[in-house]
């Protein structure tokens, strides 16, 4: 900006003519243009010429003075002060002509101007500060501007303030609600979620939820751990396609219908269809992905369904990484779709992770590529459950700004070796039938339970519920027949399978019934009893007895 083009009176200097347009403020530039076409209107109009004034016929200062945003003129390397505008005046008050800007204005120095200065004045290239904030609250965008001009010796700078003061009180009211907003989402997000893991017996788990950073809103991510009983352990993660309160709000209702679904002790393919017609019924503008596995320690794997979920992930005691394949069906609340189970393997030393799309997806990559390197990460990764997800998240790169929310879960079946081996045992008896099944099947039991030197309270009970349970099944079921005693560091669990699929249920059986009351006493005397139909098909009923400490 050339001010010898202006006819500008500065303090010290006098009034000189300007010749020409050149350097001039553009935003002048285009007011003054609109004049020159309005002026040429009405002579048409008129039929003669209009005499039109020229650009530099007009002030600086009154220019200046007439502008709505701070302006002020400073000249020389220390910044003495050489104009101030009726607006700049206004809002911090009047200042002396000469007189530095780092003694005479403190508001420069609130709003970190004086460096800025510095810089214009070297550089000779503008330079824009935005909504910097002064001591009385007032917020401003100012731009510094390099002034050329004979009257200013060692040049200047030219500061225009526009007052952004409302602009910048309502960003920050939104700033606050949409804080507000999300830590609301993050603090029902984590009430909703488990606070403390079940822990089954043969299994260790570890699991961990991290939000999204402060730019990004919280999803509706969600695990859980549910212990069906036998020894048996569901394993369920999601991830509800929302943001905020609602998609946390979703994520709970999912959450609690798996868990009463759980109990009904469903095959993974038969929960995921229950979960997909209630999704639709929630919220039909949300899906969501979900995979529900079941662990049972007898067969040494895990029995899955998945609704568009990505896929788990097994790690064998020798490093393989092993990856669950179809079958994978489309989103809950989509409808329309048969789920089907599928099976890994989870031996003895192996572990299972579990985890939502935040883990692995990444913006311009493919996701198939996050998989990938989430199975690398695994490979490498050893020691307790709370460790490997440390770990694959550091592995992952999510730290506490991370764009999308993160949920892990990791299952490890551990390798049991010496004395902790010998608190684990499983032992099974073919049932033939015929009018011997019975007695064959409390010997059975009778010399099982005292190999493994269990009280002889215990042993009777135990004898007891095999009896129970084995003559319900040669009353009411069909071959084949099976009976399975199995022992954890915890607890003694009785059960027995056959081909027939009606699932007992208890009933009070009056005085005179000569049959009927087997459950009831299995119900009295065990610490917990239930029934499931199998896969195969026939059913399983099922006791447990508490271990006493050890």
């Amino acid at each position: 900006m050339n001010f010898t083009r202006w006819s500008a009176r500065l303090p010290g200097t006098q009034r000189r003519a300007a010749r020409g347009t050149e350097g001039s403020v553009p935003a002048a530039r285009g007011e003054y243009a609109q004049q020159l076409e309005h002026l040429a209107r009405e002579a048409a109009e008129a039929g003669g010429p209009v005499a039109v004034p020229a650009l530099e016929d007009f002030s600086v200062r009154e220019l200046l003075g007439r502008l709505p945003g701070l302006v002020a003129l400073a000249y020389g390397p220390e910044h003495r002060i050489a104009y101030v505008n009726d607006a700049y005046a206004a809002a911090f008050g009047p200042r002396p002509a000469g007189a530095p800007v780092a003694d005479t204005c403190p508001e420069a120095e609130e709003l970190g101007l004086l460096p800025l200065m510095d810089q214009v004045l070297r550089s000779g290239k503008p330079r824009t500060v935005k909504s910097r904030r002064t001591q009385d609250g007032g917020s401003y965008t100012v731009t510094c501007l390099p002034v050329e001009s004979e009257h200013l010796e060692g040049g200047g700078v030219l500061v225009h303030a526009a007052d952004v003061t409302d602009h910048a009180e309502a960003a920050e009211r939104l700033r606050t609600s949409e804080r507000r907003h999300r830590e609301t989402a993050v603090t029902l997000q984590r009430s909703l979620l488990p606070q403390d893991l079940e822990q089954p017996d043969d299994l260790r788990i570890a699991a961990t939820y991290q939000p999204g950073g402060t730019d990004a809103a919280v999803g509706g991510d969600w695990y859980d751990v549910i212990t069906l009983g036998a020894g048996r352990t569901a394993l369920v993660i999601g991830d509800v396609m929302g943001r905020g309160v609602r998609a946390a709000a979703v994520m709970g209702q999912l959450r609690t219908a798996v868990r009463a679904y759980a109990r009904l002790d469903l095959p993974p393919h038969e929960v995921l269809q229950l979960l997909d017609g209630l999704a639709a019924e929630i919220d039909a503008s949300q899906i969501a992905t979900c995979v529900y596995a079941i662990h049972d320690p007898s067969e040494g794997k895990l029995v899955y369904a998945s609704a568009g979920h990505l896929p788990i992930l097994v790690r064998d005691e020798d490093g393989t990484v092993r990856r669950a394949e179809d079958p994978t069906g489309p989103p809950l609340g989509t409808g329309g779709w048969l789920h089907t189970s599928g099976s890994i393997a989870l031996p003895p030393g192996s572990t299972a992770v579990l985890y939502t799309d935040g883990l692995v997806e990444r913006r311009r990559e493919d996701i198939d590529e996050g998989v990938a390197a989430l199975a690398r990460a695994l490979a490498g990764a050893s020691g307790t459950p709370q460790v490997v997800c440390d770990r694959l998240l550091r592995s992952l790169g999510v730290t506490a700004e991370h764009d999308d929310d993160v949920a892990v879960l990791v299952v490890q079946h551990p390798s049991r070796r010496g004395a902790d081996a010998e608190l684990f045992h499983n032992a099974a008896l073919e049932l033939l039938g015929g009018v011997e099944a019975a007695p064959r099947a409390r010997a059975f039991a009778s010399g099982v339970l005292s190999s493994w030197r269990f009280p002889v309270e215990l042993r009777d009970l135990g004898v007891l519920a095999t009896s129970e349970l084995v003559g319900n099944s040669l009353q009411h079921g069909t071959p084949p027949m099976r009976l399975r005693l199995r022992r954890t560091d915890r607890r003694l669990i009785i059960e027995v399978t056959d081909g027939d699929d009606h699932l007992p249920r208890r009933r009070r059986a009056e005085s005179e019934d000569e049959a009927g009351r087997g459950i009831s006493i299995i119900a009295t005397i065990a610490s917990s009893w239930g029934s499931r139909r199998t896969p195969g098909g026939g059913k399983a009923v099922w006791c447990e007895f508490a271990l006493p400490d050890q």
